[in-house]
């Protein structure tokens, strides 16, 4: 999840990777995966699609125990927004989502309006509470 990525597991990262255009995405799920390599396309085996990676850079190393490096990766299933509206995702998102646009090597991202689907409440509009798109 998301909330359970700190900045310290991302301090190594290089560059995100995106397979798709990101624009025209209200969120993407995250997570960190352990993977054998610091670079390249991860291989992928979630239901739904890869959308992006993150690569590390040289000075990353790996788990002494496993070999393996942790990297952020970036995927939709097949029942998220983007292909479903309408549909559970309609308003609000899982709990792994942030908004693609507040991504950026080393930085875990956010939630948005934009990621949770929805106008702002009433009492944050009385209030003058608008969250970052």
């Amino acid at each position: 999840m998301s909330s359970l990525i700190s900045d310290d597991e991302l301090v190594h990262e290089a560059e995100l990777v995106w397979l798709e255009d990101i624009s025209a995405l209200d969120y993407v799920r995250q997570s960190l995966d352990r993977l054998p390599n610091r670079r390249g396309r991860p291989a992928y085996h979630r239901a739904g699609r890869l959308v992006g990676y993150a690569q590390l850079g040289r000075e990353a190393k790996a788990s002494r125990s496993s070999g393996t490096f942790r990297r952020r990766v970036f995927w939709l299933l097949p029942h998220d927004r983007d292909a479903r509206p309408e549909g559970l995702y309609a308003t609000g998102a899982p709990a792994e989502a942030v908004d693609p646009g507040t991504l950026a090597p080393g930085t875990r991202g956010r939630k948005t309006e934009r990621s949770e689907g929805g106008p702002p409440s009433s009492a944050m509009r009385e209030l003058g509470i608008t969250l970052p798109l």
